[in-house]
């Protein structure tokens, strides 16, 4: 189940990818909507079953929550803030910083497909769901900052599948190891790190995106997203 998770993430950003390569207007034009749709399924099934669940497993789980936000927060700012200032860079580096916090984001997100269906199947699924649809987006979103700083497309499209698709069944078969054998204390723990990732993404990095592009009908797949986690808990409940 890991592997097919985060195949099919490593598939759907390929895909991003190569669409952005060939269609970019279209791709531009729809990304948008995948964006919010993701938001919508990642803090609906973030509040309303993983941080549960975290919690049941492990009394100290707010505090990994906490740990989980602030890392991601933490690495973000640091990638985009203090590692290079675009002034003081080369302009290739416009499209290799993000390219590197893409990357990383990626192979956590492999991480936390191992940690999620190592609790349960139902709980992997359901975190698999939100991740897959913002796979898309971020596979044209690596291109474009690529392209942007001055890579032809051939390389823009190489680089960005090296770093947003690769990297994630590579995070998982990392981590599968490690997580697969420690208590359910720990692995609640890890759970509620997940679930803290998995809040920062949808709140801060993917909304900010959705309230760029007011325009559209992105407040509907929005709510679709939402939708779509509280279905799939209550069906399971």
């Amino acid at each position: 189940m890991i592997l097919a998770a985060s195949g099919t993430a490593c598939a759907v950003t390929t895909l991003g990818i190569l669409v952005i390569s060939r269609y970019e207007a279209w791709s531009r034009d729809r990304s948008a909507y995948f964006v919010s749709f993701a938001a919508g399924v990642l803090i609906t099934v973030a509040f309303l079953h993983i941080v549960p669940e975290s919690i049941e497993m492990n009394a100290r789980a707010p505090v990994f929550i906490l740990v989980g936000f602030l890392v991601l927060y933490l690495l973000n700012r640091f990638l985009h803030v203090y590692l290079c200032h675009e002034h003081e860079c080369p302009e290739y580096t416009v499209g290799l910083i993000p390219m590197l916090g893409i990357g990383l984001h990626s192979l956590i997100d492999g991480a936390i497909y191992s940690i999620t269906f190592n609790v349960s199947v139902f709980t992997g699924v359901l975190a698999a769901v939100g991740m897959v649809f913002h796979e898309f987006p971020e596979g044209v979103i690596t291109f474009v900052m690529l392209e942007r700083g001055g890579f032809s497309a051939r390389k823009s499209a190489l680089y960005a599948f090296a770093a947003a698709a690769v990297s994630t069944p590579l995070g998982a078969a990392i981590s599968y190891p490690f997580v697969h054998r420690i208590g359910d204390e720990a692995l609640g723990g890890l759970l509620a790190v997940a679930a803290g990732a998995l809040i920062y993404v949808g709140a801060t990095h993917l909304l900010p995106e959705v309230e760029d592009r007011s325009g559209g009908y992105t407040i509907l797949t929005l709510a679709a997203g939402v939708l779509v986690g509280v279905i799939i808990i209550l069906s399971h409940g």
